[in-house]
């Protein structure tokens, strides 16, 4: 039966799966989470599960798509500074505990699993990405930003160095680091544009 056959699991009920899915990812990450594992957390019959999700990677990603909530809305404060701070900051940012354990339950699966990440990046990144883009865009337009700064580098670079000091450092994830950030490293970047090329040594 193809997923689109299949019956839906609806309302308070999927919500209560899907949290359950999310607590069992927490607790044990991706690569040992099962379809059993979140039956019983969630007191439901595997055959439930099955009759709305193909398998693990269909729960799990609906289980973030659902925990990010609505497709986001690219704010717009008129500052690229307050713009980032909501973005990072709101209902759909990253600096909580909650969100960064999610993500790092999964980070393993992204370079082990290419059904996961396709799905992943597809349905849970993709709307970031695009949000991140209509914010520098507006900045740009404002003149907020260098024209000749790299967006490409830019766009992801908060969340690159919010991610790295979580899950490497250990640090956590609380508002001031987000707004450190912004103001000492992404901000000053995107006014100052790319650095002159390094002279070769004529040696």
């Amino acid at each position: 039966m193809s997923p689109s056959e299949r019956p839906r699991v609806e309302g308070e009920r999927e919500a209560e799966i899907l949290e359950a899915t999310l607590d069992v990812l927490v607790d044990v990450g991706y690569d040992r989470l099962t379809l059993d594992a979140v039956a019983s957390r969630a007191r439901a019959s595997k055959a439930t599960l099955y009759r709305r999700w193909a398998g693990k990677v269909a729960l799990v990603v609906d289980a973030l798509a659902h925990h990010k909530g609505p497709a986001p809305q690219a704010p717009d404060t008129g500052s690229l500074r307050e713009d980032l701070r909501e973005a990072y900051l709101g209902m759909h940012g990253l600096a909580t505990p909650r969100q960064a354990a999610i993500f790092g339950s999964v980070v393993t699966a992204l370079t082990t699993d290419p059904e996961f990440a396709e799905l992943f990046r597809r349905v849970v990144v993709g709307p970031k990405v695009e949000v991140s883009h209509v914010v520098w865009e507006r900045a740009r337009a404002r003149g907020e930003v260098s024209p000749d700064a790299d967006l490409d580098l830019l766009e992801p670079a908060l969340a690159g160095i919010l991610m790295h000091r979580v899950h490497l450092m250990g640090q956590e994830p609380t508002p001031d680091l987000v707004l450190r950030v912004i103001d000492q490293i992404i901000l000053p970047a995107a006014t100052r544009g790319p650095s002159p090329a390094t002279p070769k040594d004529p040696s």
